[in-house]
């Protein structure tokens, strides 16, 4: 048998095809403007991701409802959005024939304090850690106001598709609210959202379910999911492999792997750390979870993280254990990366990570987000990549973005 080739197109079972196997995963832009409508900006930078190559290009963060914001300069989708700018944004990250999924989220109790007096999530639990200053105790949310985070879900997946999305992501991992639900660690309600894994994943399904009802069976809906939590009574993988047979089962289109949350930013280490020389040579986080996961189900897969070369990619796609190879920060530092793997099959990108040498400062500040934020404000003012940008200058940006954030607006 031939071996499938990094551009080679790819089928979802309800038709869609992606060009090939590369996906820009989501990352977090903040590229919104003052009244978390897309930036021009924002526009500029998915056509050049477009240009670049990858199959597919999923957006980071648009949250479904503007009282509850993840960070300052986040995009919003409701009813209250100027859907000009987002159709605009469509049509220029589209521009190439690739597919463009918007990636709706809401932060649950990872809202920072300076933007959340009283974030909500499933139960009144604080997160831990040397983040846990930043964020304040949550309220745990009423049964009403779950629903209307569903129902609000649901609105965001329509508006998406009327602007030209060609599909949507749930986000279900990092520690979002999403995820919270699914955790035993964060979700400690004895009412039906809580409890046994069948009630905690009730949330993901119900929202699931009412985006279907928006968007109709052909588009694509799909969800990105933790492997795992990596906490001490948090989500497991055998639970995360339930909650995959379960969206299976009422007709998901779409899975991608990920890990970690706020508390265990596993999405950025990896789980390679512990394991064996011979699972680390292989590049991608989370590849052993994705192959016990294909013993259980055939559903189109993603697995993002890690990944730095075309052999890597290959040999994730050859074996099995994924149809597509999620890439994030490579893609940001690299917009091209794709039309240079599909050219060269002994290709390899690396760099290295920014720190300011305090690692507690770099923590503080996000320094692992807002670094690859200021490349991506680059790009979308026309700019080039700047590998050798100063950590401390890209952390003085991000306690800029909190000084001028747009007001959040209060829950009634």
């Amino acid at each position: 048998m031939s071996s499938i080739k990094l551009n080679e197109a790819f089928k979802l079972n309800n038709g869609v095809i992606l060009p090939n196997r590369i996906m820009k995963s989501a990352t977090s832009e903040q590229l919104g403007d003052k009244k978390r409508n897309p930036k021009p900006d924002l526009a500029t930078l998915y056509e050049t991701w477009s240009l670049g190559g990858a199959g597919l290009l999923v957006t980071g963060n648009i949250m479904v409802d503007r009282t509850a914001i993840g960070e300052p300069f986040n995009v919003v989708l409701d009813e209250e959005s100027d859907l000009f700018q987002f159709v605009r944004w469509t049509q220029l990250g589209t521009v190439k024939g690739n597919q463009l999924w918007a990636q709706l989220n809401h932060p649950g109790k990872q809202s920072p304090n300076v933007l959340s007096k009283v974030p909500v999530a499933p139960s009144a639990i604080s997160l831990e850690g040397d983040i846990a200053k930043a964020f304040n105790t949550p309220k745990a949310l009423s049964d009403d106001e779950i629903n209307q985070i569903i129902k609000r879900f649901a609105t965001s997946a329509r508006l998406a598709k009327k602007v030209g999305f060609t599909g949507v992501q749930i986000h279900g991992a990092h520690g979002y609210l999403v995820n919270q639900f699914l955790s035993s660690r964060h979700n400690q309600r004895t009412d039906n959202w809580g409890g046994t894994l069948e009630n905690r994943m009730k949330f993901v399904l119900d929202i699931y379910h009412a985006i279907r009802l928006e968007v109709g069976d052909n588009f694509p809906v799909a969800i990105k999911l933790n492997s795992a939590d990596f906490q001490k009574g948090g989500f497991t993988e055998e639970e995360s492999m339930q909650v995959v047979e379960a969206l299976v089962q009422v007709g998901i289109d779409f899975i991608e792997i990920s890990g970690g949350s706020y508390e265990n930013p596993m999405m950025v280490t990896g789980d390679v750390q512990t394991a064996s020389k011979s699972t680390r040579k292989r590049e991608a986080y989370f590849l052993n979870y994705a192959e016990a996961l294909r013993k259980r189900t055939d559903i189109p897969l993603a697995v993002t993280g890690g990944f730095r070369s075309s052999e890597g990619m290959m040999q994730a796609i050859n074996s099995g254990a994924t149809d597509i190879v999620g890439l994030a920060r490579p893609m940001i530092l690299k917009p091209d990366l794709p039309m240079a793997a599909f050219s060269d099959t002994k290709f390899v990108f690396n760099w290295n990570e920014p720190t300011t040498g305090f690692k507690k400062f770099d923590m503080m500040t996000m320094l692992t987000l807002i670094w690859y934020e200021k490349q991506m404000w680059r790009i979308g003012k026309g700019q080039a990549v700047k590998l050798k940008l100063s950590p401390w200058m890209a952390s003085l940006t991000s306690i800029w973005k909190v000084l001028t954030s747009p007001p959040v607006k209060r829950r009634s």
